[in-house]
């Protein structure tokens, strides 16, 4: 076991935020990532094994008092729209989990993933105060989360893509923009 500490921190909004992570926290976040990427895994395998899926009646129906009832009634109605929705959230929701079970390009999943659990909670958006924490909105941030703690350079295999090297040079030298998608 190592005798480093842990330490992050960053600034919001003029205030400093630092704090020490404990030995643990690296397990944790392997397993939040394992976890949350099993979710939206089984979320995306269970809309294939139903196939074919088909989110109008979801989109459709969306309460009125939510702010995006009307666009999503708008591409409810329109079939050819509906075509590509229909294809793209089970399989990008099999992508993102796949992604995070392996530790693959772990931001660019997790930001997918808060992205979908996002238009799922403005979906889902009922005008209640006491709905407003609804369980997608924390699927959200821990989403989030597990981007930001770049979750997969911790037992995935963000650890191993980000030092092959291309030319002569790692990947991430290389092609520096790849360190918004890894981790």
């Amino acid at each position: 076991m190592s005798t480093r500490t842990n330490e992050f921190g960053g600034e919001f909004g003029g205030i400093t935020l630092l704090g020490k992570a404990h030995s643990l926290s690296a397990l944790f976040i392997v397993a939040l990532r394992a976890v949350i990427g099993g979710m939206i895994l089984f979320a995306g395998l269970g809309k294939v094994s139903e196939w074919p899926f088909d989110a109008a009646g979801y989109l459709a129906n969306v309460d009125p008092a939510s702010p995006v009832s009307g666009l999503y009634a708008l591409m409810a109605s329109s079939p050819a729209l509906m075509e590509v929705v229909n294809v793209v959230v089970p399989i990008t929701q099999l992508l993102i989990g796949a992604a995070l079970i392996a530790g693959a390009f772990v931001r660019l999943a997790a930001l997918g993933g808060a992205m979908q659990m996002a238009l799922f909670y403005l979906g889902g958006w009922s005008g209640d105060v006491l709905a407003l924490f609804d369980s997608t909105l924390v699927y959200a941030v821990v989403f989030l989360t597990v981007a930001a703690f770049g979750a997969g350079r911790v037992l995935g295999l963000d650890a191993y893509i980000e030092t092959v090297e291309v030319g002569g040079e790692a990947l991430v030298e290389k092609f520096p923009t790849l360190r918004y998608v890894l981790g």
